[in-house]
């Protein structure tokens, strides 16, 4: 029971920062969850079922709190973002989660290697980003954006991870606005969370064992922050996002590999 409720704790605390800054539930937790024992078919299927559901939760209260609108008649630009990360990431996690747990099962230590460095890249290039003239998205070349949708949604099927520092640095470097991409994202990662975890089963049925004791603790935790956290988002200026986002990324990385050193 102590453990579960510290379970809970780490999740209500990581999800809080996911909310808030668009990255660092799943990137930050799984490697903790590693080290407390549990293998990475008890921890990616149940972050990805817990963040589809908190990801629909920030989506509603995010739009409630206008830290984003989104318009499907006519689609506006924000609506246009999030579904272009959804479906690159969609395809993306689906040959990830087939890859990873089924037909060639990369080494986890390199899947984290990998994504430590890249966070710690993108925190890096995010500074550099302050610094340099805001783009307009409707200026910049929507393949920069797949790219970065579909490298995220890779990530994400692999290691439960690795989403969210990717696809907010990557809105931010096409110009989009600071508090309006880390309330995309949860947009975003809801619908991509929902194929990881359909494309799970699918595996499952083919001899794969998935373990989802980790759910409920996940989920309680992620559960209540995610009702918190975009209401933190709406009353904090803009201006600290434009620092906070980029030193979270690099502390993510940084983060990361110490817990890679230590396994």
């Amino acid at each position: 029971m102590e453990l579960f409720l510290i379970i809970i704790i780490l999740a209500f605390i990581f999800e809080s920062m996911d909310s808030m800054a668009g990255m660092g539930f799943g990137t930050a937790l799984s490697p903790l969850l590693f080290l407390l024992g549990y293998t990475p078919l008890q921890v990616v299927p149940t972050i990805l079922i817990s963040e589809a559901i908190t990801g629909i939760v920030d989506t509603f209260f995010d739009h409630e709190f206008k830290n984003v609108q989104y318009s499907f008649r006519p689609l506006n630009d924000a609506t246009k973002i999030g579904l272009i990360m959804a479906f690159f990431g969609c395809i993306a996690i689906f040959i990830s989660v087939l890859l990873g747990y089924f037909a060639i099962k990369f080494p986890v230590i390199v899947i984290k290697t990998y994504v430590a460095i890249l966070v710690l890249f993108m925190g890096i290039s995010g500074f550099i980003r302050v610094k340099l003239r805001k783009i307009e998205f409707s200026k910049t070349h929507p393949k920069l954006l797949i790219g970065f949708s579909a490298l995220a949604g890779f990530n994400k099927g692999i290691g439960g991870g690795g989403y969210g520092p990717v696809i907010t640095m990557g809105q931010i470097f096409s110009g989009v606005y600071e508090k309006s991409a880390t309330a995309i994202v949860s947009f975003s990662e809801s619908i991509v969370s929902v194929v990881g975890i359909l494309t799970f089963f699918l595996v499952s049925f083919a001899g794969v064992q998935i373990d989802l004791v980790l759910l409920p603790s996940i989920f309680t935790g992620g559960f209540i922050a995610a009702l918190s956290a975009p209401y933190l988002v709406r009353v904090l200026p803009n201006k600290i996002w434009k620092y906070f986002i980029p030193s979270y990324a690099f502390g993510i990385g940084i983060f990361l590999l110490v817990k890679i050193i230590m396994l």
